[in-house]
This record gives C-alpha cells, sequence and structure tokens, in this order.
C-alpha cells in the first residue's frame, strides 16, 4: 500500500510552516480583541456575533446557525449573547417559523456599536494582516485559508455579504 501524505512524517519545511501558522494562530486572536476591548468592551467573538446578525436577513439569526458562523458550541454563543443582552445590543425571542428554536435579533443600540467599532476592527486587520501582503499574498491566503477550511468541513463557511 502506498504512503499517504497523512502517513508521512512532518519534514523540516513542513515544521517551520506549521510553526508559522500555530504561532500566528495563538498571537493574532487577543490582537484582534485588543482594540476593540480597548474601545467598546467587546471581544472579536463578539463583534462577529454583532456583524454576521446586521449581515443577516431582518438583523436576526437562529442561535444554531449562529453558532455555526462563528465555529462555536452554544454554551459559548448564549454567554455572549447573555452579555450583549445586558447591554442592549442583541434580544433572544421565539423564532416565529419554528416555536423550537430561538433567534438572536440585533437591536440598534448593537448596530450603533458596530457602526463605531468597525473602522477600528478594519484598521486593526489591515495593520496586522493585508499591509504586510502585496496583492497576490493576499489571494494566496484566501486561497490556503479556504482549502484548509474545505479539510476540517464539508459545509460552506461564512462569507461576507455580496
Amino acid at each position: 500500500m502506498p504512503e499517504s501524505a497523512a502517513d508521512r512524517p512532518l519534514d523540516e519545511s513542513d515544521l517551520e510552516s506549521w510553526s508559522a501558522l500555530a504561532t500566528l494562530l495563538e498571537w493574532l486572536p487577543p490582537e484582534l480583541d485588543r482594540p476593540l476591548v480597548e474601545n467598546g468592551g467587546l471581544t472579536h467573538f463578539e463583534y462577529g456575533i454583532l456583524y454576521a446578525l446586521d449581515s443577516a436577513p431582518g438583523s436576526s439569526l437562529r442561535l444554531r446557525v449562529l453558532a455555526g458562523y462563528a465555529n462555536s458550541a452554544l454554551p459559548r454563543l448564549s454567554r455572549a449573547l447573555d452579555r450583549l443582552e445586558k447591554r442592549g445590543w442583541v434580544r433572544r425571542e421565539p423564532d416565529p417559523e419554528d416555536g423550537r428554536s430561538t433567534r438572536a435579533v440585533l437591536q440598534p443600540e448593537g448596530r450603533s456599536v458596530l457602526r463605531r467599532m468597525t473602522p477600528i476592527h478594519e484598521r486593526n486587520v489591515t495593520a496586522l494582516v493585508f499591509d504586510r501582503l502585496t496583492a497576490a499574498q493576499t489571494g494566496q491566503l484566501r486561497e490556503i485559508s479556504q482549502r484548509i477550511v474545505s479539510g476540517i468541513r464539508d459545509d460552506a463557511a461564512w462569507r461576507p455579504p455580496q
């Protein structure tokens, strides 16, 4: 039986690539949080919830769909929604199409916070990622990321609205 790529040990080049990616995966999240926490008291995860709701039809999503977009277990999502609800940024309500489901609904104050935080977030992402890459590298980053994601899950990842 021929050896598959998954059966061979990592070589030096693989280890260097993996080390770089693993470091990025550890170092980037707190740097995405930092300006959002400092300027708006919300994490990147919470920002993503507000963004997903703002992008959704009717500014509302079923919790299971929102959890899928956020790559989050329902308990983690629920804790984040608790914090957002206490601030009046999000409301949970029964889904009118399916009474067994709950929807998260973006509130006007949440939309206002999102509008205020988006330029801060975009400047941070630009400084951390895009200012360091050429246009060709940005395209490569997109393609590489999509390939890796497709190896993790068969379902479609969240995509920005067109």
